[in-house]
C-alpha cells in the first residue's frame, strides 16, 4: 500500500510549493544514496520522496492527487510516480533544487562519492486523446492505438563525446571578485549523454532517429473521468545514445451519450409518462450500463419525481463503490387533443380531483434536488 505524499514529505495539504520544495530538499538530503552507502531503506525513502515531489510540485497533478488519491496515477500501463526510473534518472530530473550544476547540496552528483555523473537524457513525450464511451469506462478497457514515435535506426551507432568525453557534464572556471569558481553543467553537444553520433543510417535524422508506427496497447482502469491523463512508460520518443525513451501521455475524452448523462459516479436518466400512465400507474423497462431494469410506476404519479437506483451508475476511480442510477421522471403533456379529449378536460377543470393540491409528504423542487445530492 502506498504512503500518502503529504505524510511522506511531512506537510499540509495547504503546503505552499515553496514549503514543498522545502521539504523534498530536506527529506533528500537526509536519504540521499552518498550519504547512505548501501542503505536499501534510505534509497527507498529518497525514491518516495521524489515521487511525492514529483505529483505536488506539479498544480495538474496535485488536483488529481488529492481528488483522486493513488489511483489518479495507477493502471497496467504505468501511472504516476516514476515507474522504471532509476536514481540517475532522478537526480537528472530534480537535480536543479539543490543548486544547479552537478553538485547535490554538498554530496557528489553519482554513487561514486563526488564523480562527476552521467545523465540519461529522456526522449520527449507524446500525447494523445482517448475517446472513451460510458461502457467502456463502467468495467475499464484495453485499447489499442497506432503511435508515431522516435527510435534509434537500425545500425546507428554512438561514440564517446568529444566535448565532455562521455561525462555528460563540462567544467567551467569563471573568475570572481572572491576567486575562482567552478561549475559544472550538461554538455552542450551531447545534451549530457555523453555520446554522439558516429554512423548515421541513410533516412536517419542529425541524432540517428527515424519514425515508425507502432500498435501500444493501453489499459484503461474503470471510472476514468473526462480530462484525465494516464501515462504509458517508455512508449513516447526514444532519445539518441544511452537515452531512455519518453512516455505516451493518455488523456481521457468521454463521448456523450444518448440517453445517460454523467455527474462523477452518478448517472441520470430521463423518463417520459403520458399523462394516462401517470395517473393510472404503469411499469417501464429502461436500459442501463448494467443491462435493462423494470421499474414500477405507482399510480398518481408526479412529474419531477426522483427515483434512485443504487449502484447502477460508475464505479468510483478509487473502488470505493459505484454510484447511482437517478431517474427523473417527466409527465409527456400533448399539445394537441382531439373535440372529445378536449371537452373530458374541460368538464375535469371543474373537478376537485384534478386540482394541484399536494399534501404534506410531497416533497418540493429544492427538496428533491437536496436530496439527489445527498
Amino acid at each position: 500500500m502506498k504512503i500518502d505524499y503529504y505524510e511522506i514529505l511531512k506537510i499540509t495539504k495547504s503546503a505552499t510549493k515553496q514549503e514543498i520544495k522545502k521539504a523534498y530538499r530536506k527529506k533528500a538530503l537526509k536519504y540521499h544514496p552518498d550519504k547512505n552507502p548501501g542503505d536499501k531503506k534510505a534509497e527507498e525513502k529518497f525514491k518516495q520522496a521524489a515521487e511525492a515531489y514529483e505529483v505536488l510540485s506539479d498544480d495538474n497533478k496535485r488536483a488529481r492527487y488529492d481528488q483522486y488519491g493513488h489511483a489518479a496515477f495507477e493502471g497496467p500501463q504505468g501511472g504516476g510516480g516514476f515507474g522504471g526510473m532509476n536514481m540517475e534518472d532522478i537526480f537528472s530530473q530534480f537535480g536543479d533544487i539543490f543548486g544547479g550544476g552537478g553538485g547535490f547540496g554538498g554530496f557528489g552528483g553519482g554513487f561514486g562519492g563526488g564523480r562527476a555523473r552521467q545523465v540519461r537524457v529522456k526522449g520527449s513525450n507524446l500525447r494523445i486523446r482517448l475517446k472513451l464511451t460510458l461502457e467502456d469506462i463502467l468495467n475499464g478497457v484495453e485499447k489499442k492505438v497506432k503511435v508515431k514515435r522516435l527510435i534509434k535506426a537500425k545500425g546507428a551507432t554512438y561514440k564517446t563525446c568529444s566535448t565532455c568525453n562521455g561525462q555528460g557534464q563540462v567544467m567551467r572556471v569563471t573568475n570572481t571578485i572572491l576567486g575562482r569558481m567552478q561549475t559544472q553543467s550538461t554538455c552542450p553537444t551531447c545534451r549530457g549523454t555523453g555520446k554522439s553520433i558516429d554512423h548515421r543510417p541513410k533516412g536517419s535524422d542529425a541524432n540517428g532517429m527515424i519514425q515508425e508506427h507502432e500498435m501500444v496497447s493501453i489499459d484503461i482502469p474503470a471510472g476514468v473521468t473526462d480530462g484525465v491523463q494516464l501515462k504509458v512508460s517508455g512508449k513516447g520518443n526514444d532519445a539518441p545514445g544511452n537515452g531512455i525513451p519518453g512516455d505516451l501521455l493518455v488523456v481521457i475524452q468521454e463521448e456523450p451519450h444518448d440517453k445517460l448523462k454523467r455527474e462523477g459516479v452518478n448517472l441520470h436518466y430521463d423518463l417520459y409518462l403520458s399523462v394516462p400512465e401517470a395517473i393510472l400507474g404503469t411499469s417501464k423497462t429502461i436500459d442501463t450500463l448494467k443491462g435493462k431494469v423494470k421499474i414500477s410506476m405507482e399510480a398518481g404519479t408526479q412529474s419531477g419525481k426522483i427515483l434512485r437506483l443504487r449502484g447502477k451508475g460508475l464505479p468510483s476511480l478509487e473502488r470505493y463503490g459505484s454510484g447511482d442510477l437517478l431517474v427523473h421522471v417527466n409527465v409527456w403533456t400533448p399539445k394537441k387533443l382531439s373535440k372529445s379529449q378536449k371537452k373530458f378536460f374541460e368538464e375535469a377543470l371543474e373537478d376537485e380531483n384534478f386540482k394541484p393540491i399536494p399534501d404534506k409528504t410531497e416533497k418540493s423542487f429544492f427538496e428533491k434536488v437536496k436530496d439527489m445530492f445527498s
